[in-house]
């Protein structure tokens, strides 16, 4: 397993860690021995999350409890990790939202929410914690982009932009930290078995089976081992990789026909 350090000895930052794949990278970064801190609005889920983690690893968790999409968040987060005294060498820019919904239909908030958690706060925490790892030549960040990039369906207009923000970001500034010692990776999965969809359980189950989900573990694994690989960009699952230059050429037909058929999904 790449990036196992001694126990403790280094600090590692996930947000949207108080489940699905935000828990598992949580769980993976405490296999390879870092101490965490965990956050999440979630005040409940995260406290659980976070004793299951240092019960089953053995390392220091630290959990904060803050809303990611106040335009302020993300100072909020640093000037806590400063005060008390936490160097992170690892972040990972998990938190997020799904939303299928026309543009027009979009309540304000919606609007806001997306673009909080996939576009200032990451862009923000990137900022402040890229410096410093910077000036230390060591560290690396990971950030959620999104299958979705490659497929803009309507409905998914506001989703797949802020995603694609991320992806498109996460790729240039790699460019300008790699010869600081500072990686940089935008992890683009498809369907992941979560409760991010809103699918009952025994779906998600049937989705996996069937090969058109994967897992939060599996999904959460790649992705770190891409990112100690140095992947400036990276799509978990082989089987999603080979569509990825269909899915950037679909014919009218097919969108029109998506959007026929899914419309009663909208919310």
């Amino acid at each position: 397993m790449r990036g196992v350090i001694e126990k403790g000895s280094a600090w590692a930052l996930v947000t949207g860690a108080s489940s699905g794949i935000g828990f598992e990278y949580a769980r993976q970064m405490a296999a390879r021995g870092y101490n965490l801190v965990v956050v999440s609005n979630d005040e409940a889920g995260l406290t659980e999350a976070a004793r299951k983690v240092a019960e089953e690893f053995g390392v220091e968790v630290r959990t904060k409890v803050l809303d990611l999409i106040p335009r302020e968040a993300a100072h909020e987060l640093f000037a806590w990790t400063e005060s008390e005294g936490l160097q992170i060498e690892v972040l990972i820019n998990n938190a997020g939202a799904f939303s299928y919904l026309d543009v027009l239909k979009s309540d304000f908030a919606r609007i806001d929410e997306l673009v909080g958690l996939h576009v200032t706060t990451p862009t923000i925490t990137c900022r402040l914690y890229g410096e410093q790892m910077a000036e230390r030549r060591h560290g690396y960040i990971l950030n959620m982009s999104s299958y979705s990039i490659w497929m803009p369906l309507p409905g998914l207009t506001i989703y797949s932009a802020s995603k694609d923000y991320l992806k498109s970001f996460s790729r240039a500034f790699a460019k300008e930290v790699r010869e600081r010692g500072v990686t940089v990776t935008a992890v683009c999965p498809a369907g992941v078995a979560t409760d991010l969809y809103g699918l009952p359980r025994d779906w998600q189950r049937f989705g996996c089976r069937i090969g058109v989900l994967i897992t939060a573990e599996k999904c959460a694994r790649q992705a770190l081992r891409a990112m100690y690989r140095r992947k400036k960009v990276y799509v978990p699952a082989a089987w999603f990789r080979i569509f990825v230059p269909i899915l950037t050429t679909l014919p009218k037909c097919i969108t029109d026909f998506a959007r026929k058929h899914t419309m009663r999904f909208q919310k």
